[in-house]
């Protein structure tokens, strides 16, 4: 066994053949020790992430993704009434960019057209204040504070509104472009 070993070392480049002769691997349960640590830290490196083979292709998929982005905006600050013509209709502003505020926070939800935009099932949402519908779970108009009216200050959440609009927040934060601060007039 010894020879075997010794055939081996010699193929490796010094520094490598010196290493292997101090771990004294020619002993078969160092070998195995060495072989178990090589495994344990293996187990530490994390693996790529497991992408499917096939992207989502409609538009109605969760995790599908456009082919580009919409043109990047500069930051601003939008008032309300700025806000209110970025829509997602062919007769808003841009193209039909979609944007919405949460929690004084403006995103650029362009990308998820099939839910922002008009007839997806947060419509209601565009170019407008979503904190009030968003924390309390509801699409209806009335969770919209007017356009004309100083903007929602929210006082009145329950701590569940506040942990469904910090979700919120935390999903719209990770998955679209935040363009600006909504501020009163």
């Amino acid at each position: 066994m010894s020879s075997l070993v010794e055939s081996v070392f010699g193929m490796l480049p010094p520094p490598i053949a010196t290493g292997f002769r101090f771990m004294n691997l020619d002993n078969p349960t160092n070998l195995v020790l060495l072989a178990l640590v090589v495994v344990l830290i293996r187990s530490l490196v994390p693996s790529t992430p497991f992408l499917p083979l096939i992207p989502p292709t409609t538009p109605l998929s969760y995790n599908w993704r456009p082919e580009a982005h919409a043109p990047a905006m500069v930051w601003r600050t939008w008032t309300p009434e700025d806000l209110a013509g970025y829509d997602g209709t062919p007769t808003g502003k841009e193209d039909g960019r979609i944007l919405f505020a949460i929690r004084r926070k403006v995103y650029d939800v362009s990308g998820g057209r099939s839910f922002y935009g008009p007839g997806g099932p947060y419509a209601n949402f565009a170019g407008r204040d979503a904190s009030r519908g968003l924390a309390k779970q509801s699409f209806d108009e009335d969770m919209l504070t007017p356009v004309t009216e100083p903007i929602d200050s929210l006082e009145d959440l329950t701590p569940a509104d506040w942990e469904n609009l910090k979700d919120w927040e935390s999903h719209f934060g990770t998955k679209y472009f935040q363009c600006g601060d909504y501020v009163q007039p």
